[in-house]
């Protein structure tokens, strides 16, 4: 699909910047729906041709195969090769990088048309946790052996980071790689990572230098294929929310690397903490903009559901001020695209700080997580029952303050510039 719409596209995108600054498109609280096309000064015409493609292929996606992979846990490796198929996966990445070559704001748009049309996220793993490092630090071999496969969904990547006790604090990490000969010999653990029951390689931080001043200094990224001896899968992590997002801990026993498997080859030796820390604030944005969608997606299908609910229907008309609810959740939508719109123009501008996506990210998984309360409130029994969108929405809506840095450490990093 992409691929199609590329020559289309990405000529016009190149002056996208200059058309922007003049826009005169409605923001998403001046349309019908918060969703609608065509809305948004940070997007164009050509962006909108993309959308809609991009939104008819995931609202083709069955329930009953979104139902099925909340029921397994994990999605089927065969819609990682159609999501490839229509150009997907790989859209940031260049195309002497085996990319699709696409701007950023293209990557904004696969992330929310795959949220509005309520289907895991996990593009998102491959898009900008995965495909970011091997492009951007690894060397022409690697990006040769892996980014073609990850691009067209044949082989499916996780970021290995967290570990069991010491979360991701690199301080804290355990899992290590020692030299024998040419080779690494690779041990220890990691947990809660996303893709990982699924996953043919693997990004593995490790430490490679315990007689370093600090931790961060003697740490290592290494790509390692899951099917190499000693590389154990853990079961299936049951989680509250997003079932089908598969999440498993890894263990790492004596697996025998060879030297090229360090990131960036020998140059990359101890430099994953520089590498990891490099594109930060990238991921907090991606969580604010998740947040943001999700909350326009829960609004719309409340919206629709007040408008034929005997339950809401009787509420509204014993308490009237009930139906305010839905004026203060639209009113939390237009703050929120609004202030994560801001911040998306920022990265793509090169100009996002610290402090603000700090802040971006706090604020906004907080009033997501609130918002998206008050909508569930509205569906009565059914808000509680996950064969109802709403209620995965909301169910998956609890993990977004604390992943990619909790709300705490959030607001310890806003305190420190005080």
């Amino acid at each position: 699909m992409l691929r199609k719409l590329q020559s289309k596209i990405i000529k016009p995108l190149a002056s996208c910047n200059a058309a922007r600054a003049y826009s005169d498109r409605p923001e998403t609280w001046q349309m019908d729906k918060l969703t609608d096309i065509g809305s948004r000064k940070i997007f164009t015409d050509e962006h909108d041709i993309m959308r809609e493609q991009v939104r008819k292929f995931y609202e083709s996606v069955p329930m009953e195969r979104k139902m099925m992979w909340e029921e397994q846990g994990h999605l089927d490796r065969e819609f990682f090769k159609e999501c490839g198929a229509q150009g997907l996966i790989g859209i940031e990445q260049s195309a002497d990088k085996k990319g699709h070559g696409l701007d950023f704001y293209s990557n904004v748009i696969q992330i929310e048309e795959q949220i509005y049309g309520l289907v895991p996220g996990l593009m998102q793993v491959q898009n900008d946790l995965v495909l970011p490092y091997i492009c951007s630090y690894g060397t022409d071999e690697q990006v040769d052996r892996y980014v073609p496969g990850i691009r067209d969904g044949e082989i499916i990547s996780c970021l290995c980071m967290t570990e069991p006790g010491s979360g991701s604090d690199v301080q804290g990490i355990k899992t290590n790689a020692v030299r024998d000969g040419d080779d690494w010999i690779l041990n220890g653990s990691k947990v809660f990572i996303s893709c990982g029951y699924m996953a043919d390689m693997a990004i593995v931080v490790a430490v490679t230098d315990k007689n370093v001043s600090k931790a961060a200094y003697g740490i290592s990224l290494f790509l390692v294929d899951t099917n190499l001896p000693g590389f154990e899968k853990g079961k299936l992590l049951k989680k509250i929310g997003r079932a089908s997002a598969d999440t498993a801990e890894l263990f790492f026993n004596d697996v025998r690397l060879p030297g090229n498997a360090v990131l960036g080859g020998e140059e990359g030796v101890n430099r994953g903490f520089q590498f990891l820390m490099h594109d930060l604030g990238r991921e907090r944005l991606l969580v604010a903009m998740g947040c943001t969608a999700q909350l326009e997606k829960g609004f719309e299908l409340t919206r629709q559901y007040s408008s034929f609910s005997p339950f809401i229907s009787i509420i509204f008309t014993i308490e009237k001020n009930l139906r305010h609810t839905l004026a203060e959740v639209k009113t939390e939508c237009m703050v929120l695209r609004a202030i994560t719109d801001k911040h998306i123009e920022a990265y793509a501008n090169g100009d996002l700080d610290q402090q603000s996506v700090s802040m971006l990210k706090y604020y906004v998984s907080e009033k997501m997580i609130e918002n998206t309360t008050k909508l569930q409130q509205l569906w009565g029994g059914y808000g509680y029952m996950l064969e109802y969108p709403i209620a995965q929405i909301f169910a998956g809506a609890r993990v977004e303050s604390i992943y990619a840095g909790t709300t705490e450490i959030m607001k310890e990093l806003i305190a420190r510039t005080l």
